[in-house]
């Protein structure tokens, strides 16, 4: 074969190589953009839920729930919004509201990708995962000691006389004294019955002496620089006339402490090194502080009031106020610890000996009393070699086969309706949120599958019917071609 003949061949051959080489690659881009759009929406949704843990829970709650009158985020009104719209609310914000512009040219701080990663958790976002990354970065709303008044009873004091006192009386002790005294002052096994004849009865002078300067040794602290003295007379009015009030016009609060693998994990790790020392380590109690771990303190103690008495302390008590020492996000997860005892919790309280002061009121310098410097602001979770039986067993965390292998997995929030959202189906499952709250760029298991198939694996019977189609034509031409050249007459002849 002379060289002319070879040429015509290489290019022929070439050229089939090339259009086969097209259309393999043509067959396989629509698998491949799917790919690369599903780990670029769960790279955005990653960065959005940090983003509404640091801007928007705030307002919008701890898993886009809303608060008072912001509204829920997690609702499929907004999920069908189009993205236009939302982008547009979150960077100008919306007059008249206490919604305000985000958008860094319109003053917030907020470039226009990070309002659009916001847009998309708003359609695509999973709110459970968006609840866990906001307790696990510690920025979960602060959990209310207060409640709410029941708008159609005050409605029905304002035709009392002083109706407008009695009113305020009302809000005032929803937002100051219901998380220890209790739904419609009937007490609690923290502080006694407001709403009584007896405490009725008391001089004036007794009831204002109390509210001012507090009760040492018990619960109820100095109100004195706390509420102006309208709120304070009016307080005294609602206790004189409280048996006016309808019953049902002070609801018990409820807002149980979100909860975490990771915070159950800081929460044993902060526990272990600066309340085992009084309370012992499974809260048994010791000489030195009552118990904890026992079925009637935890049944009558709600999440709020536990929270209370360890951010304030108890006066006259070895009970330190830990409010100035550990953040909120610490003190809650030591409540969620605390409340992962009590399924388990015995009848009877049995007190273990020993005990003692707090690392910082003895000369005790172990770095296990320390906590290894846990209890300062700040700290994160560290390493616990056991964690706590209660921990293991708490009923409210079902452990996944994942966990029974040593893998983390987070708890969905307590108390969550179901309706949690997600990506669209191509983008999959999302990710897992790690011990700090962040998630990795694991790709879920479909596409971990169809990322490891071979490209002949993905094609389908139209794709194989044209590649087939383009190779016998190609092998057609090339030996069409030959054969061709074979009849050429030879150079002399």
């Amino acid at each position: 074969m002379n060289s002319r003949k070879f040429e015509l061949f290489i290019g022929i051959l070439g050229t089939v190589l090339m259009a086969s080489g097209i259309l393999i690659y043509s067959a396989n881009e629509p698998a491949r953009l799917i790919i690369a759009q599903a780990s670029q929406l769960r790279t955005d949704l990653d960065e959005a839920m940090t983003l509404y843990a640091e801007n928007c829970s705030v307002c919008h709650g701890l898993a886009g729930e809303g608060i008072g009158s912001n509204p829920a985020l997690d609702n499929p009104g907004l999920a069908g919004t189009d993205s236009r719209t939302l982008n547009k609310i979150i960077s100008r914000g919306l007059y008249g509201t206490s919604m305000p512009a985000w958008n860094e040219t319109d003053g917030g701080p907020l470039s226009d990708y990070q309002i659009g990663t916001l847009g998309q958790l708003i359609q695509f976002g999973n709110w459970q995962e968006t609840g866990d990354r906001v307790v696990n970065l510690g920025l979960a709303p602060m959990i209310p000691f207060a409640t709410d008044p029941d708008p159609e009873v005050l409605a029905g004091l304002s035709d009392l006389p002083d109706g407008d006192i009695l009113i305020l009386g009302i809000n005032v002790y929803a937002q100051k004294c219901v998380a220890c005294h209790g739904a419609d002052g009937l007490g609690t096994n923290l502080a006694p019955a407001l709403n009584d004849q007896a405490v009725r009865e008391k001089p004036i002078d007794e009831l204002d002496r109390t509210v001012r300067y507090g009760v040492p040794g018990t619960l109820m602290a100095g109100w004195e620089n706390a509420i102006t003295l309208e709120e304070l007379n009016a307080v005294f009015a609602l206790i004189s006339r409280w048996d006016e009030v309808e019953e049902g016009a002070i609801p018990e609060p409820e807002a149980p402490v979100p909860v975490t693998v990771e915070s159950l994990e800081l929460g044993a790790d902060l526990y272990a090194a600066n309340c085992a020392r009084c309370h012992a380590t499974e809260g048994q109690g010791t000489q030195r502080a009552p118990s904890l771990n026992v079925k009637g303190y935890l049944e009558e103690t709600n999440d709020a009031v536990l929270q209370q008495i360890i951010a304030l302390g108890v006066p006259e008590t070895a009970m330190p106020a830990w409010g100035d020492k550990m953040t909120e996000a610490e003190i809650q997860a030591i409540v969620g610890f605390i409340r992962s005892w009590e399924p388990t919790a015995p009848e009877v309280a049995e007190p273990v000996r020993g005990g003692g002061s707090p690392w910082w009121q003895t000369e005790d310098t172990s770095g296990t009393a320390r906590g290894q410097g846990r209890q300062g602001k700040g700290g994160g979770p560290t390493n616990i070699e056991t964690p706590p039986q209660d921990l293991q067993e708490d009923p409210k965390v079902e452990p996944t086969d994942a966990e029974q292998e040593g893998v983390p997995a987070v708890l969905p929030e307590q108390g969550h309706d179901g309706n949690s959202g997600g990506p669209p189906e191509w983008a999959g499952s999302g990710n897992q949120a790690d011990q700090n709250g962040h998630t990795g760029e694991e790709i879920p298991a479909w596409a971990r599958e169809e990322s490891s198939q071979n490209w002949w694996e993905i094609l389908d019977g139209r794709a194989w019917g044209l590649l087939l189609g383009v190779a016998f034509l190609g092998v057609f031409s090339v030996i069409g071609a030959i054969l061709g050249l074979s009849r050429l007459p030879k150079p002399g002849v």
